[in-house]
């Protein structure tokens, strides 16, 4: 199941055994290690996911006194393990991952963490029947001038008809998108940065173990839990973080690695307001509903993918890569899909909706052979309200301006806040933690 599809090669560089794309360390010579620099100043860090966590980890590889703020009950932010349902560990949140060519290349060769590559088979829901190939060429949205407007809108103009309206959804959800609110430029230009490699993996343990034992293990002892944070204000030299208990906390530097949908939503204040250059940027980054379901069965009557579904236009054996028995079918829902689900108001109310359309595929085999489901709706978590960002139309520079740092206070960081094509996925949160350290860094040394 191949996600991407706009490769370029980079070069790699090694800092301290780690693999970082050559993109973010083009003005990086000797100094940029700051073997000399000695900071007593402190940075909090607000968010407890993959990026939170990797700047994390190399500030405290530097010396340099940190703490890190997590609003929910659990680090690790969209990632996630789920243990008790099958007989293999289930991530919840990101599960693929995206090429070798990044931070966790090296990481999975030191630490021999077991891989898969994901070559699984895809059939396609068309007109009412399982096929293995579509009459026309889907790969539309690829390459060449393309126009800012929706995967929707051009696969119509393209000669795609209602017919192909969920092979057309599915194209749009890998993104996390809507086809309605999904650009057809603005995802192509920012594809075209890709570095990372061109195939799939998937864990034999999980994504989150990865993160869990090789980042988190170091600076899990400076997160607080169950940290809501509030209010941010930046007035004075020293800034003063609020969280909903009303404690607060200080600190010199501060990196936030929320979810655009958290900036967007405005439930962080800040003091004084975001400049209206920034927050316009983040209005118009994406972000879409999304969510998981686990479906267990007790045969495998299914194929390794099934694409163009009315309710879910994206199905996955899960259990391929893994040291399994039981048979689990994910169903990978974005967008208006996940809009919809979500509405029905209940778990089983969504597996229900489920069951039905793979028993209209596969003539009633699944609820004959259902036995459980596990929903992990990301649209409705308080602390991430989505999927992941998106290119919407007319977002322009958007993502640009949304990562500029704010008065050598403010960094910002996430997988939203990529800017080098690796958006969506955590080895690009994670290169935006790495970047945002050595912004502070070169301010600091200024």
């Amino acid at each position: 199941m191949e996600r991407r599809h706009f490769i370029k090669q980079s070069t790699l560089l090694s800092i301290g055994g780690l693999l970082i794309p050559s993109a973010f360390l083009s003005a990086c010579r000797k100094e940029t290690l700051f073997e000399d620099l000695n900071y007593e100043g402190k940075v909090l860090i607000i968010g407890a996911g993959a990026a939170g966590l990797y700047a994390a980890y190399i500030l405290k590889s530097k010396g340099i006194d940190f703490q890190i703020l997590e609003a929910s009950a659990n680090y690790g932010g969209r990632l996630g393990k789920l243990t008790g349902f099958a007989n293999f560990p289930i991530d919840t949140g990101a599960q693929w991952l995206h090429g070798k060519n990044s931070i966790f290349g090296d990481l999975i060769s030191k630490s021999n963490t077991k891989i898969t590559l994901d070559d699984s088979e895809t059939k396609y829901w068309f007109n009412n029947q399982l096929v293995n190939s579509l009459p026309q060429n889907t790969a539309i949205f690829e390459g060449g001038e393309l126009p800012d407007i929706s995967y929707q809108d051009y696969a119509l103009q393209q000669g795609l008809g209602n017919e192909y309206k969920y092979i057309v959804e599915n194209i749009a959800g890998d993104q996390g998108a809507a086809a309605s609110r999904l650009s057809v430029f603005g995802n192509n230009q920012e594809e075209e940065n890709w570095s990372s490699g061109d195939e799939d993996f998937k864990f034999q343990e999980t994504y989150f173990d990865l993160i869990d034992n090789q980042i988190a293990s170091d600076v899990k002892d400076k997160i607080l839990l169950n940290t809501i944070v509030s209010k941010v204000d930046y007035t004075q030299s020293e800034i003063i973080i609020t969280d909903s208990n009303n404690n607060l906390f200080t600190a010199d530097k501060v990196i936030i690695t929320v979810p655009i949908s958290i900036l967007k939503s405005g439930d962080i204040q800040f003091i004084p307001a975001l400049p209206d250059e920034k927050i316009t940027a983040f209005s118009k980054i994406g972000m879409g509903a999304g969510m998981k379901v686990f479906l267990k069965f007790n045969n495998t009557f299914f194929d390794e993918n099934i694409i163009g579904g009315e309710i879910c236009a994206a199905y996955a054996d899960d259990s391929i890569g893994k040291i399994q028995t039981d048979h689990i079918l994910l169903a990978f829902v974005m967008g208006d899909q996940a809009e919809y689900l979500t509405a029905l108001g209940s778990d089983a109310a969504i597996t229900v909706a489920l069951l039905q359309e793979l028993d209209a595929m596969y003539n009633g085999q699944a609820s004959a052979s259902f036995i459980a489901s596990h929903v992990q709706n990301w649209t409705t978590h308080p602390f991430v309200k989505g999927a992941y960002s998106y290119s919407t139309v007319g977002m322009g520079d958007a993502r640009k301006i949304a990562t500029q740092s704010i008065n050598n206070k403010l960094y910002f960081a996430g997988e939203a806040m990529n800017i080098n094509g690796h958006h969506q996925t955590v080895h690009g949160a994670v290169e935006t933690g790495y970047r945002e350290v050595i912004n502070i860094l070169n301010d600091i040394k200024k």
